[in-house]
């Protein structure tokens, strides 16, 4: 059966910036008139918030934690790419968050899952957006049915910088908590989040320009203005860099296939980059 339904997946860890990059996704599907079937990779998560807490209580943390493959239905988020591609459609559910009003006032509990349902009919592309998105391991090859796949990732101390800072203040969180959780998924962090970073076709990873050599200690994240975003791109062939040179403010080439930009200009060097590229996927799904 062939392939003609376009896959996006944006994969990086908690805290990475995917959702903000998802927003951006979705005001780029807005203005393309693009109809996207938008799924989170928290709704493939195997244990509820409770259910993680209790495991976590007897030292056992759900298969150690959501980073890990394990804690994870790995096996229904290939099965949902594999049918979106080649027919459209798919099985799918939502991860209730705190801030989820309409699915709470319908009767959901934050921390749980809806049901299991068929993605909208008639959808024009699968966007993904999740940790999980560039998987490739002995059992499953999550990266082989995305079309466009994006890594987003801070270096390591800004991201514990941003998971510290978020746990503990819109969380309630203690640091010892915190720091606590990041050592305890690090080997799940190395073995199932790291790797996917290598079959991502670009990379945006953001850079901090001020003092985190101690990511324990700090008490602000960096802002986009004190930060420079480093992007890379898999097969820079056809990347117009001249052009990215010269539309994006202050912008430079560290090697071939590597543009940095200021952190202020991610949201626009995005824009620039990833719309031609979903154009194009929209032609061929035209086309065929």
């Amino acid at each position: 059966m062939s392939k003609r339904h376009p896959v996006i997946a944006v994969t990086g860890s908690s805290g990475a910036g995917t959702s903000t990059t998802g927003q951006i996704f979705s005001r780029l599907f807005a203005s393309e008139d693009i109809s996207a079937a938008m799924v989170s990779g928290d709704s493939f998560h195997r244990y509820t918030r409770e259910q993680m807490a209790r495991l976590a209580a007897k030292g056992q943390f759900g298969e150690r934690n959501h980073f890990a493959l394990a804690a994870n239905h790995i096996d229904r988020l290939e099965a949902l790419l594999y049918d979106y591609s080649h027919t459209g459609n798919g099985r799918y559910r939502h991860y209730v968050h705190d801030e989820d009003r309409e699915l709470i006032a319908a009767g959901f509990k934050p921390g749980t899952f809806t049901p299991w349902q068929s993605l909208p009919a008639d959808t024009d592309l699968l966007f993904y957006e999740g940790l999980h998105g560039g998987v490739v391991s002995e059992n499953y090859n999550i990266a082989q049915y995305v079309d466009l796949l994006i890594g987003v990732v801070p270096i390591v101390n800004l991201e514990w910088i941003q998971k510290i800072h978020r746990d503990t203040n819109r969380r309630g969180y203690s640091p010892d908590a915190v720091v606590k959780t990041i050592i305890n998924r690090m080997d799940d962090y190395v073995h199932d989040i790291v790797p996917q970073f290598s079959h991502t076709h670009i990379n945006f990873q953001r850079i901090p320009l001020v003092d985190t050599s101690n990511p324990f200690i700090a008490r602000d994240v960096p802002t986009e203005d004190e930060s420079m975003v480093v992007i890379h791109f898999r097969e820079a062939t056809d990347v117009d860099f001249a052009w990215l040179l010269q539309v994006i403010p202050h912008s430079t080439l560290s090697r071939h296939d590597t543009l940095v930009i200021p952190g202020t200009k991610m949201p626009l060097a995005m824009d620039l980059i990833v719309r031609p590229m979903v154009q194009k996927l929209m032609a061929g799904k035209a086309f065929a």
